[in-house]
């Protein structure tokens, strides 16, 4: 694998990847002289700048950096973990040896292990073809007039817009290097940049916050400090003269924003820790109709940039593009090594999580934005902010405080708050009429605007 040419100076890091290597190597081999029958090690850090403003005032400008040793340790069908932030050779010499400890008196377990040698991912220069770090060298001094331009733009947009929660602009960035006995070597850079606000729009006693922000790997794909002030401001002034309506049954439309929450509620009810537990409304659904037949959901790791993209997953297991729903049916889960052995079944590449997830519809045309999908609402609500975790993994139910927009003949009528919606996320995954061509990226995952055919409306 080749080594990044970036020297630490340039790239913002303390640490060189050849000595997170020599580092994980000396735990490894630490490990094998006490005696372990197998080992896992990791060194990473992470660093960046965050900075905040409120109403034009330098608020908080707050660095960090964070460095880590993590140490699994194997005595037979029995495992022990242990971390350290000190990288002495005594410091490495105790943590491996605590892990060590931990393993010989814990329980058996017949399913811990290391990932099986056949799925683990082999060393390639993929990490950089994914093009994951974009450092950004900007001064607490910059990020802070980015902020307050940005939050000026908002409060610029509308008289209206009175006050200000504040802005804030952060630059992240880490590296690891990972290894263990069945033959895992890998690592890479990564960074994450973001920009956001949160203003408050008023009239008389009426007060409505909203915010926005702008998230990416690289600075520059961040939207303008403006474009991002004056739409928080936007979204803030709609909701100004909201009303409570009354308790009532009707069809609702997820904004995109919100819509990735239901995807989200899928991949939790459909990943190996629910499944095994028999935590999960979902059990048992491979192969199964989950969706309508218009769903497809499509997972893929290798989307230059992207925010969940990454050669392997968090054991050094390959991954690939898949489809994980086909035409409403579950055509796969999402499973670590160890979950996998619980259920009986293979690794999916998915220790840590999903990697760039797209639910699309087959009746999505390209011309249904946001408009088209309000008219397709026709006389319902359309949702735009989602309170509390009222969400019961085990049995579906749903139930969350929401605000948005009461929409008539397909036109917005006024902004709608202090309401409940309610259903049974069963009913609502099959319940998805259409999904909208404004497709958001929300972390690692990407969907339009969703409508559902019908939700209860607690009001008033």
């Amino acid at each position: 694998m080749k080594h990044h040419k970036t020297t630490r100076a340039d790239s913002g890091f303390s640490y060189s990847r050849p000595f997170f290597e020599e580092l994980v190597d000396s735990a490894l081999r630490h490990a094998n002289k006490l005696g372990a029958t197998d080992a896992a090690a990791e060194a990473s850090e992470a660093c960046g700048l965050s900075v905040s403003v409120r109403k034009g005032d330098l608020e908080n400008v707050e660095r960090n950096r964070d460095k880590s040793l993590s140490v699994s340790v194997y005595v037979g069908l029995r495992r022990g973990n242990a971390n350290t932030s000190d990288f002495s050779d005594a410091a490495i010499a105790q943590t491996v040896k605590a892990a060590f400890d931990i393993a010989r008196f814990t329980a058996e377990d017949p399913m811990a292990g290391l990932p099986d040698a056949t799925d683990i991912a082999p060393p390639s220069s993929l990490a950089d073809e994914l093009e994951l770090f974009f450092p950004w060298q900007v001064t607490s001094e910059q990020a802070a007039e980015l902020a307050k331009e940005c939050e000026q733009a908002a409060l610029e947009t509308d008289a209206r817009i009175t006050n200000s929660e504040g802005a804030a602009v952060s630059a992240q960035q880490s590296h690891f290097f990972s290894a263990h006995t069945h033959g895992f070597r890998g690592g890479y850079s990564s960074s994450r940049h973001s920009i956001s606000v949160s203003p408050i729009a008023s009239i008389g006693e009426d007060m409505q916050r909203d915010a926005w922000y702008s998230s990416m790997r690289d600075s520059k794909e961040l939207a303008s400090a403006q474009r991002v002030g004056r739409y928080a401001a936007e979204r803030a002034l709609s909701r100004l003269g909201a009303r409570k309506i009354s308790t009532r049954q009707c069809p609702v439309l997820f904004e995109s924003t919100l819509a990735s929450g239901l995807l989200g509620a899928f991949v939790q009810a459909v990943s190996g820790g629910a499944l095994y537990r028999k935590s999960s409304f979902l059990l048992d659904s491979m192969g199964k109709q989950v969706f309508p037949k218009h769903i497809d959901i499509l997972e893929d790791p290798f989307i230059k940039r992207g925010k969940g993209s990454s050669p392997f997953d968090d054991e050094g297991v390959r991954v690939a593009p898949r489809t994980v729903v086909e035409g409403g049916r579950v055509k796969g889960y999402f499973l670590s090594s160890y979950t996998a052995r619980k259920l009986g079944m293979r690794t999916t590449g998915n220790a840590g999580g999903s990697h760039n997830l797209t639910l699309r519809s087959r009746l999505t045309a390209p011309g249904d934005d946001l408009k088209a999908m309000l008219r397709k609402l026709d006389r319902g609500l359309f949702v735009t902010e989602l309170m509390g975790q009222g969400v019961n993994y085990v049995t579906g139910d749903y139930s969350r405080g929401a605000s948005g927009f009461w929409v008539e003949n397909g036109r917005i009528k006024y902004p709608v708050h202090e309401i409940t919606i309610a259903g049974n996320m069963k009913n609502m995954l099959k319940d998805i009429e259409a999904v909208g061509a404004d497709a958001y990226n929300y972390g690692a995952k990407t969907v339009g605007s969703i409508l559902l055919g019908k939700m209860k409306i607690a009001g008033s």
